[in-house]
């Protein structure tokens, strides 16, 4: 926004600021497990529960490929050395 008013994105290109709902849903997304706010909380909305979810999973390629990794550097014990069990 303080780019836009500075002027340097292209004519007709702003930026609108994030909403409410996805500030609240991401901040709670960084300090709980969405299973722990189900359980926390009786009734939550179907469009806070949706935002919640999304900012639950990372964003960058780097971090899904992190932490989608399920190697734990050993090797896999019914496989073996060869790679075919």
């Amino acid at each position: 926004a303080a780019a836009a008013a500075l002027g340097l994105l292209p004519l007709g290109k702003t930026q609108s600021p994030e909403s409410l709902l996805d500030i609240a849903a991401r901040k709670v997304a960084e300090k709980w497990p969405f299973q722990r706010v189900e359980e926390r909380f009786e009734r939550i909305p179907e469009p806070v529960q949706r935002r919640i979810v999304y900012w639950s999973f990372p964003r960058s390629e780097r971090e899904i490929c992190m932490y989608s990794s399920f190697n734990t550097g050993a090797e896999d014990p019914v496989a073996g050395p060869g790679g075919a069990a």
